[in-house]
């Protein structure tokens, strides 16, 4: 996304819209006034992992409180800064970053990023289940610079900045082959900085109730989403994992249950609800059975499938 195409008057909600559906949702306060305005976003994903190379005029980013309380799926994001500074304040600390550093932060808690000299950065969000980190070792290494004094930190900046530049690693088979290398990396520069390597261990199992959800969340289409399957994912046994969900006030099919018909009810009142049979839209979301697909659709919502879709989608009369 390059400005420079967009009319002036268009630019700031551009911007906005382009980073709220990309990477996370903030206040946006741009520095000059909105014909001087200039912004170029690269942006790319690898599997969960995903990636948004800017230059930009000043600007300054808020993630207000209002925005983090309604954080669906919880996030940190690695910030690398390219050339000239910026300033990362969250959790009470504030830091300043130069060319060959970069900070985390946390999209559950609020947070400030000011570019009062313009933008030249990479930004790189990861699911926060997908770190396995505990929540004070994240709390404690948040808008920290991370650079010249942590060698594993050196070897990192070089690494996420060309991911987060190079398009050919967010195609096909090279997106999946860094998707497991860059958790780590990042996972052994924060467990490093913070000077426990072995917090990088114990937190697997703290994490697990969250991991679990994430992959549910994942896989919630497949048909054969079964508990053996949930399991072997996360190296347990089943009989661990409704442990584990239990301690969260999780009853798994419940959850799996409620969540896609929630996903059938979405897609029925959609634009594109009638473009397929409910039927087909029952099984899209693992329901392989119609009838006890629109049964528990009623129990559950009060009104049948058909006639949610016909509230949606009235047919025009002839």
């Amino acid at each position: 996304m390059d400005t420079a195409f967009i009319r002036p008057r268009d630019r700031e909600e551009v911007v906005r819209n382009a980073v709220w559906k990309s990477m996370v949702a903030v206040d946006i306060d741009h520095g000059p006034a909105a014909e001087d305005i200039s912004v170029r976003i690269g942006l790319g994903a690898a599997g969960p992992i995903r990636m948004c190379s800017a230059r930009a005029t000043a600007v300054t980013l808020r993630r207000t409180e209002r925005l983090a309380r309604e954080d669906e799926e919880p996030a940190v994001t690695l910030g690398v800064q390219m050339t000239g500074s910026s300033v990362v304040v969250q959790n009470g600390r504030e830091c300043l970053l130069r060319p060959g550093e970069f900070a985390v932060y946390e999209s559950i808690a609020p947070y400030t990023h000011l570019f009062d000299e313009g933008v030249d950065y990479r930004f790189i969000r990861f699911p926060r289940a997908a770190l396995a980190l505990p929540d004070r070792l994240l709390r404690d290494i948040t808008a920290v610079p991370l650079g010249s004094d942590n060698p594993v930190a050196r070897l990192a900046f070089t690494y996420f900045s060309q991911l987060a530049g190079t398009d050919e690693l967010h195609q096909g088979v090279h997106a999946d082959a860094v998707v497991e290398p860059s958790i780590e990396l990042l996972r052994a520069v924060l467990t490093s900085q913070h000077g426990n390597a072995s917090l990088a261990r114990a937190p697997l199992e703290a994490t697990l109730s969250l991991r679990i959800t994430h992959y549910l969340r994942e896989h919630l289409a497949d048909p054969d989403l079964s508990p053996a399957r949930i399991a072997a994912a996360h190296g347990i046994s089943v009989r661990h994992l409704y442990a584990v969900l239990s301690r969260s006030g999780i009853t798994l099919g419940d959850w799996i249950r409620t969540r896609r018909l929630a996903e059938c009810r979405r897609e029925l009142a959609g634009p594109n609800g009638r473009l397929r049979t409910i039927a087909a839209i029952g099984r899209r979301w693992g329901f392989v059975d119609a009838t006890h697909f629109s049964r528990v659709f009623k129990q559950t919502y009060g009104i049948s499938p058909r006639s949610w879709r016909d509230q949606n989608h009235p047919r025009s009369s002839a």
